[in-house]
C-alpha cells in the first residue's frame, strides 16, 4: 500500500490517498511497455519520405558512350545509380507505419504505466483543480505551489476542462489529459503527474462520489 499525500491548490498538504498499485497491474511488464510505447511513436510518424529511382530523375536515358573500344567499363545512362546525380538503387518511398496491438495489451500497459509511476513517487494527487475562466497565471501558481514548476508534468482531469486546458496549454513541459486519454506513452513521457482526486477515483474503479 502506498500513501499519496493530497495536496490543495496553495500546495497544503490536506490528507493522504491510500492506492495499492496492484489494484492497477499486478506486476509491470517493461518488455510490454516498450511495445506500446513504441507502437505509438510508430503510429505518429508521417511515413511521407521519398527519394528519386533512376526513372524520375531529370536527364538523358542515351547511352553515355559505346560499349566497347573506348578502354572504359560498359556504362548506360546518366541516370544510372552508381553515378552522382543518379536515381537511387533502393529508392525510399512513402509508407504507413501505423500497427495496433490487442486492446487488451494496450489496456494493460496503460495501467503498468500508472502503477509503475506510483511506485517511483512520482504522482502528486490534488483535491480539486477548475477554473471559472482560463487563467494561465493560477495554473502557473498552482504548479509552483506544488514543486512542479520547470519540471515536464501531465496534469489528469476526471473529464475533459476546457478551462484546465486553456490554462495549462501554454506553460512549457506541461500537457493536459483526462483519464480516458491515457495511454502508456502519455503517461510515461513526462516525470511527474498531478492528477485530481476524483481523477485518481475513476482510474482505480472506485466510486467518485465516495
Amino acid at each position: 500500500m502506498v500513501s499519496l499525500p493530497i495536496f490543495k491548490r496553495n500546495g497544503e498538504k490536506v490528507g493522504e490517498y491510500q492506492v495499492d498499485p496492484r489494484e492497477l497491474a499486478s506486476c509491470v511488464n517493461k518488455q510490454l511497455l516498450h511495445d506500446v510505447v513504441v507502437m505509438y511513436q510508430a503510429n505518429r510518424r508521417q511515413g511521407t519520405h521519398q527519394t528519386k529511382t533512376r526513372s524520375m530523375v531529370a536527364g538523358t536515358t542515351k547511352k553515355m558512350y559505346r560499349q566497347k573500344g573506348t578502354g572504359n567499363a560498359r556504362a548506360g545512362s546518366r541516370r544510372s545509380g552508381v553515378r552522382r546525380g543518379g536515381g537511387h538503387m533502393k529508392a525510399i518511398s512513402p509508407r504507413d507505419y501505423s500497427y495496433r496491438l490487442p486492446k487488451k495489451a494496450i489496456r494493460a500497459a496503460t495501467k503498468m504505466a500508472i502503477a509503475s509511476k506510483i511506485i517511483n513517487n512520482q504522482v502528486l494527487v490534488i483535491d480539486e483543480l477548475s477554473f471559472s475562466e482560463p487563467k494561465t497565471k493560477e495554473m502557473a501558481a498552482v504548479l509552483k505551489s506544488l514543486g512542479l514548476c520547470g519540471v515536464s508534468t501531465l496534469v489528469t482531469t476526471a473529464e475533459r476542462d476546457p478551462n484546465v486546458v486553456k490554462s495549462s496549454r501554454n506553460i512549457a513541459k506541461v500537457t493536459i489529459s483526462p483519464v480516458s486519454d491515457l495511454n502508456a506513452l502519455v503517461v510515461l513521457t513526462p516525470k511527474k503527474l498531478l492528477v485530481t482526486k476524483a481523477a485518481m477515483d475513476r482510474i482505480l474503479g472506485r466510486n467518485v462520489a465516495a
